[in-house]
């Protein structure tokens, strides 16, 4: 990788402050269900840390209150970090106060995190059509309970507790200067917005003038802003188009955890970015592959830890497509490694690939599927009210899946 022995210039932006947490660079990896985990928050946090730097928050994958309530096994394990996460931050999804207070309380009162964040900002339709994710803040009462129950919780330990959200439902459904207002007049640390609505899903553009207006509504606690950063540059453009206090980075990272390396440099006024080759991203690779061995042999059952390399293969797969955007390696290697099923095959397909400079463009921008726009998968009746019945209350519990919201 490129070396970050450039002297700095001046710092774009000051350390971000969550509660009592110093952020020394204000980046945010934003939770991806499947994909960060600690397996991954470790690539991305070493990139970080390789500027010299303080790298930013990594958050865990999304988390449903009721399955932290319930004690399930993997529920648990998606708030376990590393020794070295330093801060720890876990986000949590619910639809009910009571019970994402008592997860939160879980949470901090075991010490599990330094930080929480709620998610109002899932546009899956599984989530969605029973009034959760992005769904939730049109009922602003309910909205306006979780967040009080969460912040309350955390508080007597001293744990900041923020929001990431969508700019609404759809265009003629915006929620988030009501909900960001709410929840600052509640007490949260900070407020994120993905600059889209759930009928966008991830299509089109971000709009920025919304992080923009945001910043504006909101002034007593940090902002920070989500969608379309596929690149350092991308990052200081929208803190100098928006005002925002930092930037949560998602999709643009996938393949490409040494984005945080060029990120860090940038919000410290350095110019050097990553430019890896071939041979540098497969040993990415090899690693994310050992990582994700050890993540899953750390399994609470001795049959879960057995198959420990069967899993961490598999989970790797998914990643191949996005690490190797933009080289050239021909269609039967990228088929190959999409079918990995040991160590010692990763290790074999990867040396096969031989060596490559950095494609340029061809690597950068979007990664994944954008999709299209889609109709927001809603409950019967939703939108006729901003209040919530009894009936809806007792709907609105299955909500809540068994782990994670995706």
């Amino acid at each position: 990788m490129t070396s970050f022995a450039t002297a700095a210039l001046s710092r774009v932006l000051p350390p971000l402050q969550l509660g009592s947490l110093t952020v020394d660079t204000p980046v945010v990896l934003a939770p991806m269900a499947g994909v960060t985990n600690r397996a991954f928050r470790t690539l991305c946090r070493e990139a970080g840390a390789s500027t010299g730097h303080h790298p930013g928050v990594y958050v865990a994958e999304m988390v449903t209150s009721r399955a932290l309530v319930e004690r399930n096994s993997e529920a648990l394990r998606i708030v376990t970090f590393g020794d070295d996460e330093v801060p720890r931050s876990a986000q949590v999804y619910g639809v009910d106060p009571a019970t994402v207070g008592a997860a939160v309380r879980i949470i901090v009162s075991e010490d599990r995190a330094d930080h929480v964040d709620l998610n109002f900002g899932c546009p899956v339709p599984k989530v969605t059509r029973k009034g959760g994710g992005g769904a939730l803040p049109w009922k602003r009462q309910l909205f306006t309970d979780i967040v009080r129950a969460a912040v309350e919780a955390a508080r007597p330990y001293g744990v900041p507790v923020t929001i990431k959200m969508r700019e609404g439902i759809d265009d003629e459904h915006l929620t988030y200067l009501e909900a960001g207002t709410i929840a600052e007049g509640l007490g949260v640390a900070a407020v994120a917005l993905h600059a889209r609505t759930v009928a966008q899903h991830y299509s089109g553009q971000a709009r920025w003038t919304s992080i923009a207006r945001l910043k504006e509504a909101v002034t007593t606690v940090p902002v920070l802003g989500n969608g379309d950063i596929w690149s350092a540059d991308d990052a200081l453009r929208m803190v100098r188009e928006t005002g925002a206090d930092g930037v949560v980075v998602g999709r643009g990272c996938q393949g490409r955890p040494w984005l945080f390396a060029d990120l860090a440099a940038a919000f410290h006024g350095e110019t050097v970015r990553v430019r890896p080759t071939l041979r540098q991203v497969a040993e990415t690779i090899y690693r994310h592959g050992e990582l994700m061995i050890d993540y899953y042999r750390d399994g609470d059952t001795a049959e879960h830890a057995a198959d420990a390399e069967g899993k961490g293969m598999r989970d790797l797969r998914k990643h191949m497509a996005w690490y190797l955007k933009g080289y050239a390696v021909g269609g039967e290697a990228r088929r190959a490694l999409a079918l990995v099923s040991t160590r010692a095959e990763l290790r074999e397909r990867l040396d096969a690939l031989g060596d490559a400079p950095y494609p340029g463009e061809a690597a950068e921008g979007q990664r994944g599927r954008a999709g299209t726009p889609k109709t927001p998968h809603l409950p019967y009746g939703w939108l006729d009210s901003r209040e919530l019945d009894a009936t809806w209350e007792a709907k609105l519990r299955e909500a809540e899946l068994s782990v994670s919201g995706g």
